[in-house]
């Protein structure tokens, strides 16, 4: 790396920090490339270049159909390069939208986004071109640093890249590398939520957000693919939230002495409340939550206060209700909202409960 190269990334950081307490009328990154590019030239200075890089385009590209086979094998060669291409696009998308959204006060449509970029990367691979996703670089420029608020900021910036790109190929081509380095710093700086890893904050958050964050910039770092950090975040994201649902399952027994009126429990009753939200691994232990030989003849289960998500709580309630049955007693299961009782009747009774 040429010696020239450290002082004009240090000029770039500089104009860029400066410049907006002076003034926000012309973006601080467009000023600091035009000023080093205009350094470089002036003074002939030997400087990494775009040009370096490759050669710009001339000209508009044509449309081009790929020539391949259209097997299986050719699909299996593709097919795991592009579901991970895509993943990481749309993640990426994702993430960047809701900065947006964030910055901007507002709500997009993450749907309408997905499909778009979908769109957009077929018809670009008609061109011969890379596919593509949202930048949260480019975006925080965009947003933070030109104050744009609307989709014609970037239908613009799209316009403006093309005409630099075929137009001006000669003069974008000699912008220095430099330039550009101290533009992704600046942009990298001002993407990190620092506040999010700040000695106090951390000290506040639960420690399972915490262990969800290190293991996907650790997962992200080590395998260089953010997907898969992503993918490591959102199962230990998913095992820890299991856990910490699956301890607020409480059962409260009640015991009913005679009523005089026909609605209310009769004598000889007990009443199991259960409260929660019942799934695989919260309802592992409630089989264990009742008297099966201490408890009279009848037993209402009040289900009121918790929901039915998965064949494994009904399997339960089944395995309850067959060890009850065993000792000659009597279980009735109440107050079932709509979607649990749809469930518990499609499949009680087809688990092998009884």
């Amino acid at each position: 790396v040429p010696a020239l190269v450290y002082p004009f990334v240090g000029a770039g950081l500089l104009i860029m920090v400066v410049l907006p307490k002076l003034t926000t009328a012309i973006p601080a990154p467009l000023v600091a490339i035009v000023a080093l590019t205009a350094a470089a030239i002036v003074f002939s200075l030997d400087l990494p270049s775009v040009s370096d890089e490759g050669t710009l385009p001339s000209s508009l590209p044509a449309v081009f159909i790929p020539h391949v086979p259209w097997t299986m094998h050719t699909l299996e060669l593709i097919a795991p390069y592009a579901l991970a291409m895509a993943l990481v696009g749309l993640l990426e998308s994702l993430m960047t939208a809701k900065l947006v959204d964030d910055i901007t006060d507002t709500h997009s449509n993450k749907t309408r986004e997905g499909w778009g970029q979908g769109l957009a990367n077929v018809v670009t691979g008609l061109f011969g071109g890379m596919g593509g996703c949202a930048m949260i670089g480019q975006t925080m420029i965009n947003v933070k640093v030109s104050g744009a608020r609307t989709r014609i900021s970037t239908f613009l910036a799209g316009a403006f890249l093309l005409g630099l790109v075929v137009g001006l190929g000669d003069i974008v081509g000699r912008i220095p590398m430099a330039a550009l380095v101290a533009v992704m710093i600046m942009v990298s700086v001002g993407t990190m939520d620092w506040h999010s890893i700040n000695p106090a904050t951390l000290r506040r958050m639960p420690r399972s957000e915490t262990l969800v964050m290190a293991a996907t910039v650790i997962v992200t770092v080590i395998s260089h693919n953010l997907a898969y950090g992503v993918i490591i975040g959102v199962l230990t994201a998913m095992v820890l939230f299991a856990r910490r649902v699956a301890h607020m399952v409480t059962v409260g027994k009640t015991e009913q002495p005679q009523q005089d009126s026909n609605t209310s429990p009769a004598a000889g009753t007990v009443v199991y409340r259960v409260t929660g939200e019942l799934f695989f691994a919260s309802s592992n232990d409630l089989v264990y939550q009742f008297d099966y030989s201490g408890d009279p003849e009848r037993i209402v289960i009040d289900m009121t206060d918790s929901h039915i998500w998965d064949a494994s709580t009904v399997a339960a309630l089944d395995a309850i209700t067959t060890k009850y049955r065993a000792r000659g007693k009597h279980v009735e299961i109440v107050g079932l909202n709509q979607d649990s009782a749809t469930r518990h009747d499609r499949l009680t009774g087809q688990l092998g409960g009884h």
